[in-house]
């Protein structure tokens, strides 16, 4: 049985901070909490649409060089259940590709990330991120593999001309599940860039690449564009958009998500 990764870009890169900014700035927000949401729809190369619904809640602490952030997401399915989906880490999956119309708690997201010191204001700035997806989401229903994923990234970021440029190489590990055979551990790569529009909005693009989440799926190449808007110095919104180039990819998704910081 078909085996297919979809990718929903991780959340905490589309909002990912100038560090050029804040190393000039008296004081560092330290939290923030977050509320998204997230819809696809696809065929994934099969005669039956899948969409999925995805509502993420997130708070996370950043400190002088470590920082924390666990997210916790309500998911909804209907479509093939033969659809993998990994959202930052977050997956569900059946390996049976029968008709699947299920929603509950998904797979909870915790993330330790570590900023190296950098001589210069303008960067380049480097994160170190360790990821684990926790098995929170029911597995019979078809909102988890009930297995803990570890993943282990490098974010490297730098501020050129007035426009940021990021970038991620990673690793994950998946846990092994009877129920969804051929599962594999995979590499991923995501590249990007940031521009300020205006004193409070900014948009940009990423590309993001993943090998083959199973031996039964594909490489996935995909391309979302973002905007961001900082509504005063607490509050922040962005919306973005999925543009699928692979038949491993959704056919198209949109999401968008509010973030309050102190």
């Amino acid at each position: 049985m078909r085996l297919i990764l979809l990718l929903l870009p991780c959340i905490s890169l589309l909002l990912i901070s100038d560090r050029s900014v804040l190393a000039q700035e008296n004081s560092v927000k330290k939290h923030t909490v977050s509320a998204g949401t997230y819809y696809s729809a696809g065929d994934y190369g099969e005669d039956t649409e899948t969409r999925i619904k995805y509502f993420p809640v997130s708070y996370a602490y950043q400190g002088d060089n470590w920082g924390f952030q666990l997210t916790v997401p309500h998911l909804e399915i209907d479509g093939l259940g033969n659809v993998l989906v990994n959202v930052g880490g977050v997956t569900r999956a059946r390996s049976t590709g029968e008709q699947v119309s299920s929603n509950g708690i998904g797979d909870s997201i915790a993330r330790v990330t570590y900023q190296f010191d950098s001589s210069s204001a303008m960067g380049p700035f480097f994160d170190l991120v360790l990821e684990a997806k926790i098995p929170t989401a029911d597995e019979t229903k078809g909102l988890g593999t009930g297995e803990t994923d570890y993943a282990l990234q490098l974010d490297i970021s730098r501020l050129v001309g007035g426009i940021t440029l990021f970038g991620t190489l990673g690793y994950r590990v998946r846990g092994q599940s009877d129920l969804f055979t051929g599962l594999e551990d995979s590499a991923f790569v995501e590249l990007g860039f940031s521009r300020p529009l205006s004193q409070s909005i900014n948009a940009g693009l990423i590309y993001t690449y993943s090998a083959p989440a199973s031996e039964f799926s594909k490489d996935i190449h995909d391309f979302l564009p973002f905007i961001s808007w900082n509504l005063s110095s607490s509050w922040s919104i962005m919306g973005y958009g999925v543009w699928g180039l692979t038949e491993d990819s959704p056919d198209y998704a949109v999401g968008a998500q509010l973030s309050y910081n102190w």
